[in-house]
Order: C-alpha cells, then structure tokens, then sequence
C-alpha cells in the first residue's frame, strides 16, 4: 500500500523583506479586518512571530513608523489607534485589481473577439481594404504608403484607393453599472468567507472603471433586511450584518439609481449566495429563512420583470450550490432575460470581469 509523509507546511507565498513586501501583506490583511488597521497590524506581528518576516535590521517598528511617514496609517494622538488614509484605500483597490486582472490575463480570458468591427475609440489588430463611408482617422498612412510603393514602383509615387488600408477599431459605449452586494448573515456562515472576495471584487470592478473606464459609471448598492448606497471609500470597512436577504430592496434601490443616469446601455450585477428571505412592509420585516416564500419569492420576480421592462438586463454572480437555490436563479434569470453564473469564490472576480468588458463592448460598421 502506497503511504504518505506529512511535513511541515513552509508559507512560501508569504512575502518577506522590506517595506514593499510587508506592505503586500498587511493591504490583503485588511481586506479580513474590513479596514480595521489595527487588528490587521495585530495579524502581521503575529504571522512575523510564526513566519519571521522581518529580521534584525527591519523589524514590525520600522515597518509601522514608513507607514506613518508615507502616508498610509494614521495615528490618534489621544487613545494611539491607528487608521487607514485615503491612501491606503485607494492601493487596496489597486492591489486587488492586480491580483484579479493578473488572473484573467495568466487564464487568457478577457479576450472578445468578434468578426465585426466598426469605427469606434479602440484599435484591433485586423486591416482591410478601405471602403466609402471609412473615416480618414482610420487610415493606416504608413502601410498605405508602403502598399503605394510596392503597387506602383518608388520612380513614379502614386496612391490610389486601392492603396488605403484600414485599422479596424472596436466601438464602446458607455455603461451604467450597479454592482449590488449581499451582507446577509449567510456571507459568513457555514465556515465561509464569502464577503471578503465580493468586497475585493468590487473594488477592483471600481477601480478598473475608474482608470480605464473614467465615462462609464459604478454605483454600489448593499443590502440585507434594508438596502442602501454605498462609496468606494466605504467598501474597505464593508461587514456583513445580522441581516436577512432583502433582494427586492436592492434591485428597487439599483433600479431607482440606474434611471437618473443618461447613459443607453444600464446593467445590474448582483452577488449573492442566497434566495431572498425579507420584505419591508411600512416600518415592519416580514422575514421567513425556511425554504422558498412565495410571498417574498413573487415579488422579487416582480421586481425581475420590471427591470426587464426598463431593458435593464441583471447578472447574478451565484457562489452557493445548493440545487434548488439554483433552480430559483434560473427562474429569476428567466423572468429579467438577464445571465447568471454560479461560481466558486476564487473565480467570481474572473467571471465579472470578463463579462463586465463583454457588455459594454459593441461593434459597427
């Protein structure tokens, strides 16, 4: 019979070094703290203590005081907590738009090609022949020129029509997205931490908007037994809550948000894990967490086929899977003619992304 040995484990991703690697560490430490920087320098003295991160000549002191002095931590002078700055909010985004859009790039995804193209803001790597109708921003000059030669001799320069070739481009609308958030108590429970890879998703889906997207449009929308706004500042410090899941709230509330935008193309993402539990009826909760209410259930699709109306398609991003929670996505996919994923958490920033650039890419002639 074959055996097995069993060693030590040895963190060999755990980096160790200076200021840059400790700084790796202690942004992903805050993503499990929801901002809080001193639980999560609490978690780094700890691991240094297990993992000896730093050594004799950079120890967690001098770490701490570069914080300070490159404007990532705040010290209260009164009660000496510490808090994240602006900063620091903005290299957490970063850092998990990195690890997200590393992880597309390494997988190949992202790429939409189509066999259509169009004039637009966005160039590809096809040529063709131009056409009446072509813009002359389009024109590859150089290669026509080049053709030009070949075609006619260098002697005696002409071009002719037969000469022009075209970059094709790929035209991009412009998006109006509402990324909606569970907080249910469900994001944390059965050993799960499924709140802390929506939060990183989102913060990296803002910060790509953000840098790449700066037209296009992100609002923020969690809910549980209530639904409400969010900013981007806010998303570090995000918890779950003793919450059911008030899934009409939040498409009402996302709905609501989508019609003060101008812009053609709207689309909501939803990420969850559960069925809807709640509904606020005036200033009570009518609440039922045991299977599916028809009552509660009903109106969510309502709500489904409202937005579909308002030809705003939603996505939902599933990361549980259970049978007959699924079967409800499905009907709930069905009623909006929208999409649904059921995704594990290691991947659920993959598929957003992909599908976040897929929807807002078009292509004309």
């Amino acid at each position: 019979m074959r055996g097995f040995e069993f060693s030590k484990y040895n963190p060999n991703q755990i980096p160790k070094g200076g200021f840059e690697e400790l700084l790796k560490l202690f942004l992903e430490l805050l993503n499990y703290t929801a901002g809080d920087a001193g639980e999560a320098l609490a978690w780094l003295n700890e691991l240094d203590k297990q993992y000896n991160l730093t050594n004799d000549d950079y120890g967690m002191g001098d770490f701490i005081d570069e914080l300070k002095q490159k404007g990532y931590l705040d010290e209260d002078k009164q009660n000496g907590e510490f808090r994240i700055t602006g900063k620091t909010e903005q290299s957490i985004r970063q850092s998990a738009l990195e690890e997200i859009f590393g992880k597309l790039k390494k997988s190949g995804k992202g790429n939409h090609r189509t066999p259509q193209s169009g004039q637009g803001d966005e160039k590809n790597a096809e040529r063709r022949e131009f056409e009446f109708g072509d813009s002359l921003d389009q024109i590859d000059m150089t290669q026509s020129i080049h053709n030009a030669q070949v075609n006619h001799g260098i002697g005696d320069f002409m071009m002719t029509e037969r000469d022009l070739e075209v970059e094709e481009m790929d035209y991009k609308t412009l998006t109006s997205t509402v990324l909606m958030i569970d907080i249910s108590h469900s994001m944390i429970l059965y050993g799960e931490d499924r709140i802390t890879p929506a939060k990183k998703t989102a913060m990296a889906l803002a910060e790509l908007i953000r840098t790449k997207y700066p037209k296009d449009t992100l609002d923020i929308v969690v809910f549980g037994n209530d639904a409400w706004p969010i900013t981007l500042q806010d998303l570090p410090y995000l918890q779950v809550g003793p919450y059911h899941t008030n899934t009409y709230a939040g498409l009402e509330l996302a709905t609501d948000l989508l019609r003060r935008r101008k812009t053609h193309n709207k689309q909501i993402f939803m990420i969850t894990d559960g069925k809807p539990t709640c509904l606020k009826e005036g200033t009570k909760y009518y609440k039922n967490s045991i299977g599916l209410d028809r009552k509660v259930v009903n109106k969510t699709l309502n709500m489904a086929a409202q937005c579909k109306r308002l030809k705003i398609p939603i996505t939902t991003f599933m990361i549980a899977k259970d049978p007959y929670l699924q079967q409800f996505v499905r009907k709930f996919t069905e009623t909006n003619g929208g999409r649904a994923f059921y995704s594990s958490l290691n991947n659920l920033g993959e598929y957003i992304f992909e599908d976040y650039a897929k929807n807002r890419r078009k292509t004309v002639r």
